[in-house]
């Protein structure tokens, strides 16, 4: 064992122990002497690599090197596989924007299988630099043995699993009215909409309109919105069947002799007391069937089918508004089932890319949002705007584009999941969650919810969704496999992406006539990802034994944002298949946001850069830095660099000095420690000093301790309690012993220094996977001893 001088520099100390690593193959090797010892499974969920790593990544990297170092040294075997999320908007976006195209349909005109090749080569371009700054970081994962979203051999589990879900009647197609990217011309999940919700302004109108049926003169019923884009496309109104509407008349003023209907709990919102009188009051019910005058003329010819008439329906409310809801059916799921129910047409006058088309000709061509003032003029034109603000509120915008969601009526495919809720419900009992609260709270509610899950996207860079349908009559085949397209195709597949497998065509088989041509559609990525288990592995074509060994997962991680992401499309599909939940023990996180408060922006420049960061004071403190804080709890964390530098003079000075202390003077006595060895472990020492036996007494509470929490996956119970033993070691004991170490009475020199070698020596053990660098530096030396 070598004296160690107490000035250290961390960064540099953490570089040597990188190369030590790499030259010695230490991770490797870790793996291998540990092949075949009881196996531990960890999923790391597949991060998009159009981007270099940021804190939250770097955060939850620590997680996953922590849990896995752990079970590690508890005499596991846990394989860690990087993977890459490769397809999707992440990497469509980058790649219009590098070729100046706007849209889905100048991607079309520019050519789907170019467009495709760009997204190939330019997908995994920060690859290299998540290598470097994740093994910078001394994160233990392995990217040789990684696997891609992309793969052939990932993409055929994914039609695997696709297939299985069709064979058992949980694919279907249907028209309903979902979120929608009006930027990226596709529609989104329901969860995807949680992603980005923004505070804006918006206007908030009450028009009038006038009833025809009872026929009064100057009678109107009053609707309020703040979506005026979608008025042209309006049919119908609807109340509610047990709500209680007033006629109103007005008593002065310019609109004096005027009736307005609407919600009489909602009256004085609109009407100040004694400018009106009441002329008659209704129930919801018998207002069905009135009639009104259509705001516009843009869908007139409608009235002969019924539209432009009350509707009645319990989801109305008067909380807000009039108590009258106009009714675009295209544009809103509530209207859409009601009016689909009446029998009314569902009419969209808002083409694939948010702009009007026929037959709302005088605003064609212009976005919705944009012409939401020319609409406002026209009704103020007509006299029928009676009431126009503005509101501030949150609304969600695309979590890729940063654009308005619209909802919007679509052909699409979807999962069954709905009939699904108490098998999810049962699946998530049987998980561990950190925090506990997320199990029945967030994630539990949310399952409560669940709706079938939109999984088709009209896009371009994906999986293609498996489905072929004849030109002719309404067979439709679904394969679940490289071999199955090849036997059919009579060619060899050598790639299944879009631009390959749209080409593919054979007669069909049940007419004689058509000829059976692939769906448009690619996957939704969020699939994907919720397959990896099966995918990664390329199960059910190869590692079957693996598969069964390793399945659920025994811990995966992620930020809290992921409960209605990753960790449910795994629980979905992992419940669709085998009836069991992905994963048996999950932590969820807060997020790691700026110093500022704000989301960390590299346009902004609001954080500093990791590398800087990880050179300047070392990737211990940085990892134990955001290990030690509330955003393990679910919390926030507002990312200091100032904390990192903390870290450094509390914690990593204070457990080199001890470590300094212990070598300077154990090398100046020629210490040779005298403890027992059995069963492979050292035992603790026997000694009559006071100090002695409280500090190892301590040091074992903290190992059963430390036992117990990671067992629950309690890191933030964990974390404190090391910083806390590193203070009664360093300013109680290494304090008060000093003198001994000066003494001339040798049995008690001797225990002490045994004494201080165990519990160095063990809390060393501890604290590895949290501070892999420095422990490694400080256990290579005394296990020379």
């Amino acid at each position: 064992m070598e004296a160690v001088k107490p000035g250290v520099n961390f960064p540099e100390l953490e570089k040597d122990i990188l190369n030590f690593w790499s030259t010695n193959n230490t991770f490797k090797r870790s793996l291998e002497i540990r092949e075949n010892c009881p196996k531990y499974t960890f999923y790391d969920g597949p991060p998009f690599a159009t981007g270099t790593p940021h804190y939250g990544h770097l955060f939850q990297g620590t997680i996953k090197d922590i849990i896995p170092r752990y079970q590690t040294m508890k005499g596991f075997y846990v394989e860690r596989r990087f993977g890459w999320d490769t397809h999707g908007l992440p990497i469509e976006m980058l790649i219009e924007q590098e070729l100046g195209l706007k849209g889905r349909k100048e991607i079309i005109e520019y050519g789907v299988d170019k467009f495709n090749q760009k997204c190939r080569e330019s997908v995994l371009k920060y690859a290299k630099e998540w290598e470097r700054i994740t093994t910078r970081l001394g994160r233990w994962i392995d990217f040789e043995n990684d696997y891609k979203t992309m793969d052939l051999s990932f993409m055929e589990s994914v039609w695997w699993v696709f297939k299985t879900l069709w064979d058992r009647g949980r694919i279907y197609k249907g028209l309903r009215v979902v979120p929608y990217s009006w930027r990226l011309s596709t529609p989104l999940s329901n969860f995807e909409v949680g992603l980005n919700y923004q505070t804006v302004q918006d206007p908030s109108i009450t028009v009038a309109l006038r009833l025809t049926k009872p026929q009064e003169e100057e009678t109107y019923a009053l609707i309020w919105t703040t979506t005026p884009w979608t008025l042209p496309s309006n049919i119908a109104v609807c109340v509610g069947p047990d709500i209680t509407y007033s006629l109103i008349k007005i008593k002065e003023g310019k609109s004096k002799g005027a009736k307005f209907l609407l919600a009489t709990e909602r009256v004085p919102s609109y009407f100040s007391e004694g400018s009106f009188e009441t002329v008659k009051t209704f129930k919801g019910t018998e207002l069905a069937g009135w009639k009104y005058e259509p705001l516009f003329d843009y869908y007139r010819d409608l009235e002969k089918k019924g539209c432009f008439v009350f509707l009645v329906d319990d989801y109305v409310t008067v909380e807000e508004g009039t108590g009258i809801v106009h009714q675009s059916p295209a544009h809103g799921e509530d209207d859409f089932r009601v009016c689909t129910k009446a029998g009314l047409p569902v009419v969209d006058p808002v083409d694939d890319e948010g702009c009007f088309q026929d037959p709302v000709t005088d605003l064609k061509g212009k976005n919705i949002k944009e012409a939401d003032k020319e609409i406002i003029k026209k009704i103020k034109e007509k006299g029928l705007l009676f009431k126009y603000e503005t509101i501030e509120h949150s609304y969600p915008f695309c979590w890729r584009s940063d654009t308005p969601l619209i909802y919007k009526a679509i052909s699409a495919w979807y999962v069954k999941v709905e009939d699904l809720r108490e098998k999810l419900l049962k699946a998530n009992s049987l998980i561990h969650w950190v925090p506990e609260h997320v199990k029945e709270g967030r994630f539990g509610k949310w399952l409560e919810q669940a709706r079938d899950w939109n999984i088709s996207r009209n896009r371009f860079w994906g999986n293609p969704l498996p489905v072929w349908e004849c030109t002719e009559c309404s067979n439709t085949e679904c394969l679940g496999s490289r071999s199955e397209l090849e036997e059919k195709c009579k060619e060899k597949v050598e790639d299944l992406h879009k631009h390959f497998v749209d080409k593919l065509s054979w007669s069909c088989a049940q007419c004689g006539k058509g000829t059976m041509k692939r769906v448009p559609e690619v996957l939704d990525c969020w699939f994907e990802s919720g397959s990896m288990p099966y995918a990664y592995l390329h199960y059910p074509f190869e590692n079957e034994d693996v598969f069964k060994e390793s399945f659920p997962a025994d811990f995966i991680g992620e930020a809290m944002d992921q409960t209605r992401g990753w960790f449910y499309t795994l629980l979905v599909l992992s419940v669709s298949l085998f009836n069991k939940p992905a994963y048996k023990n999950v932590i969820t996180t807060g997020i790691v946001l700026a110093e500022d408060g704000k989301k960390m922006s590299k346009r902004l420049k609001n954080y500093p850069d990791p590398m800087y960061l990880m050179d300047k004071y070392g990737a211990d403190a940085l990892r134990l830095y955001m290990i030690n804080s509330a955003v393990l709890k679910g919390e926030t964390l507002r990312f200091s660099e100032r904390g990192v530098k903390e870290i450094v003079r509390t914690v990593l000075l204070p457990y080199w000095n001890a470590y300094s202390f212990f070598t300077t003077y154990a090398v100046v006595d020629s210490y040779v420690p005298s403890l027992k060895v059995e069963s492979g472990k050292l035992t603790p020492p026997q000694s009559s000093n006071m100090l002695d036996r409280w500090i190892i007494s301590r040091l074992q509470t903290l190992l059963s301790l430390i036992e117990e929490e990671m067992g629950r996956y309690h890191l933030y119970q964990v974390v404190p309690k090391l910083i806390s033993f590193l203070d009664e070691l360093t300013n109680w004991y290494v304090r008060r012993s000093r003198r001994r170490f000066w003494s001339n009475n040798l049995e008690d020199k001797q225990q002490g220094y045994d004494t201080f070698f165990y519990v160095l020596l063990n809390f060393t053990k501890a604290l590895a996977p949290f501070l892999p660098f420095v422990t490694e530096a400080i256990f290579k030396n005394l296990s020379t001893l």
